[in-house]
Parts: structure tokens; sequence; C-alpha cells
């Protein structure tokens, strides 16, 4: 071994994380959806690179020109263990510069935080993922169980292209797997001024619906008492309006307890606000997992101003909670009314598995290690992760990238969000628990 390459060898984890989290934001993979976008292929070839310079062989598929995935296998040693997938997303909704403070794509660093798109959804994980594998491959450590690591395009959009489709088409690369670890959990929140990191267990479904009302089409000036976009708002307006009832789940009923535990302020199923109002810029997270939701996100009707059309349509984004699916759907049709009908644009499952067994046991120490007086809760998301896609295989999966951050950081607001940005020291605390986990689970 030369001089250079055993200097490389003692490259730790944490030291080339920031600088792997900056080199992806400077990829733009914004997915516009639709199969709108620059794609992943970059990003996946950046990825593939990382990967095959350790000697570990990659397998990179294009879904679609552009939109591409990257799968590479780590043989662990005991092969009666199950494999266990850790996965990230390379795309990337999209960001408009004259929105933000700093260039959406410039990965700068300040104030200790690197900003950009992907900074916290989901490149930063992507990041940790990438260091942790090379450490280990460098070092020659070989985990305990195969370690399947998996890169997906699309997951902003559903995963059509990415996800989903490798799940259809090539399950092949995820033989052998049982659980599957991912993004928005592991990470830490303030509560009552003692802090607890919310490790995911749950995650809402997704219904995209479209709603659509036909009319009578004629002159602005005429009376028309069939008119589409008065249909239809009136049925937006419905949907949206809608007060879905409060209904607890095996996961928030737990995390709520475990807040009351951290707080000392009674739980019963008629208070959740009060201990909401305990959770800080988290509560927006964990709120809207206490009900269903239907929020009217787009409309369309019309091309000139006196013109009545004779169609309209809306889209409505609608997220379930586990076990409910098919009676929201049914609601959704009695609010719309006779006169609109409701079809599926994208639909997908939720999740729910135990707050419970070795791998749960596993991350709970790992984070104890770094953290030993935090709380681990767990949560449930009200988004949607690539883990339903694996579901489909039977493959069990957790939100897991373990961050801690500043109080005053409002880490979840920024899913999605401007100004975009995570602490290269919550990266550098991610990629050690994050080691722990994979060479000793």
């Amino acid at each position: 071994m030369s001089a250079e390459e055993s200097a490389s060898a003692r490259i730790a984890a944490e030291d080339e994380v920031a600088g792997i989290c900056q080199a992806l934001i400077r990829i733009d993979t914004s997915n516009f959806g639709g199969n709108e976008g620059p794609g992943e292929r970059s990003a996946a070839e950046y990825v593939a690179g990382l990967i095959s310079e350790v000697g570990l062989e990659t397998t990179l598929l294009e879904s679609s020109p552009g939109r591409a995935n990257v799968v590479a296998r780590m043989e662990g040693a005991d092969k009666s263990l199950p494999a266990l997938i850790v996965h990230g997303h390379l795309d990337v909704v999209p960001a408009f510069k004259d929105e933000w403070s700093v260039d959406p794509f410039g990965a700068e660093i300040k104030d200790g935080m690197i900003w950009g798109r992907g900074a916290v959804d989901m490149k930063d994980m992507d990041a940790m993922i990438l260091s942790v594998l090379r450490e280990m491959q460098r070092d020659g450590i070989r985990p305990r169980r195969d370690l399947i690591f998996a890169f997906f395009a699309d997951e902003e959009a559903g995963g059509d292209y990415g996800a989903r489709w490798m799940v259809e088409t090539h399950p092949e690369l995820f033989e052998g797997a049982s659980e599957a670890i991912s993004e928005v959990g592991g990470f830490s929140a303030t509560i009552d001024g003692k802090r607890a990191y919310l490790l995911q267990t749950a995650e809402k479904g997704i219904a995209w619906l479209k709603l659509t009302a036909a009319g009578r089409a004629g002159h602005g000036s005429q009376i028309n008492d069939a008119n589409a976009v008065t249909r239809l708002a009136a049925a937006v307006s419905r949907i949206g309006e809608h007060d879905w009832p409060i209904s607890y789940t095996d996961t928030t009923r737990a995390f709520l307890e475990g807040v009351s535990s951290m707080t000392g302020i009674e739980f019963t199923d008629d208070n959740p606000e009060v201990l909401l109002n305990e959770l800080g810029n988290v509560a927006r997270f964990v709120g809207a997992t206490l009900q269903n939701t239907s929020n009217p996100t787009a409309l369309s009707a019309g091309y000139k101003h006196n013109v009545i059309p004779g169609g309209a349509e809306a889209l409505i984004d609608v997220r379930t909670l586990p076990g409910q699916h098919e009676e929201v759907i049914a609601k959704l049709r009695e609010l719309a009314g006779p006169d609109v009908h409701l079809t599926s644009v994208h639909q997908d499952r939720a999740l729910e598995v135990p707050f419970a067994g070795n791998l749960v046991d596993q991350m709970v120490a790992a984070l104890g290690r770094e953290d030993p007086e935090a709380v681990v809760l767990p949560y449930m998301l009200s988004g949607g992760t690539d883990n339903k896609s694996l579901s489909r295989l039977g493959i069990t999966g957790y939100g897991f990238a373990p961050l801690r951050l500043p109080e005053e950081l409002d880490f979840t607001g920024m899913f999605h969000g401007v100004d975009e940005r995570v602490p290269v020291d919550s990266l550098k605390f991610g990629t050690r628990v994050l080691r722990d986990l994979l060479t000793t689970y």
C-alpha cells in the first residue's frame, strides 16, 4: 500500500460526510412530477463512483432516460441473518432561487450549516450512508448481515421511476432482506427542556385525487345553473374544510404517552393539543398524524373571462391513517357530491410497524451511546417514504436518519421549505450513530 493509499484508508466517515452532502446538493435533481426535470442520472453516477472507488460493486439501472437508481450489496459474516436495506432517494422537490436567501443548489456552508435543496430531504442522509459505507469498506469492516445500499429516483413523485419500479422489475436485488431504514426519523426534538429522538415506525397512506366537474358551457353574461366552476368550487370547499375526527393509532398513542411521561402532563384521548403545545416546531409535523387530511392543492378551469367552461378540475392531496383508507375515500365521494367525479392519480399504503424488536433495540442503543440522557419515542410520519414500495416485498421499514439538532432550528419546517439547511455537527453525529448501528446489528 502506498503512503497515499494508507492515508486514504484512515479517513473517518464523519470527516467526509459534509463534502459528500455538498456535492450531492450541487447536482440539481429537481423532480417536477410526470417525469419532468433533469433526472437523477448525474447524482447516481456520482454515488456509484464513490461506492466503486472503495471496491464495492454497484448496479445502476434507469427506469426511463435519466431516471437512475443505484444498488450495492455488502456481504455480511452470517448468512443465516436476513439482510438490512439502507436506502435514500436522490431527487428533490423544486427550488426557486428568488425565494431563497442563498443559491438553493450552491451548498454553501454558513453559520455552521450546509444550505441547499436536499440538505434535509434527503441528501444529508444519502451522505451519511455513503460516508459510512466507504469507511467500512476501506477499513475492511464486515457487517454481521448483508447490507443492501439503495439510492432511488423519483421518491418525491411517488416512486414510479424509482423504488416502486425497482421492486416491480428487479426484486432480486433485495433478496433476503426483511427490514429497511431510511429518512425522516431519528432526529431530535426538545420537549420540556429534554432531548427526545423521534424514531419513525409509521407513515400515513397517500391518495392523490382529481376532482372533475362537468357543466354547460356558455357566455359569461348568461344565467347558468350548470356552471362547472361553481360545482367544482363547492366540492373543493366542502373537502378542504371538512373536520376529520381525531383518531389514535398504536404509534401516535405511544408517542403522546411518551410526551406525557417527559412533561408530567396527563394524556387523555380528548386533550392532545395540551401535549402538542409542548413540542414546539415539531407540533405541526406530529399534529397531522392524529387525523386524516384532505388538502386541495391545484385548480384548473376556463380560458377566457367571458366564457363559462364546460369542465373544471382540482387536485386533492389526501393522507390517510392506517386501516382507514376505504372509509376516507367513501367520505370524499360523499363530500364531492353527485356532480363532481373523483378519480385516483396515485395511491399508496399506510404503514405501521412495532416499536419493538432487535433492530429497534439496536437503533435506540446506538443513539444512547452518543447521547446517553436522551429519550427515544416512536412517531408517525404524515408524509410517505420509499418504505411503502419495499413493503410490497414484505420488508419492514423504519425512518432512521439520526441527527442531534439545536433546539432553535425549525428542522421539520424545512422539508420542502425555503432555505433548507442542516448543521454540519448534526451530520457528523448522525454518521457516528449510523456507523455504530451498521457495524453491530
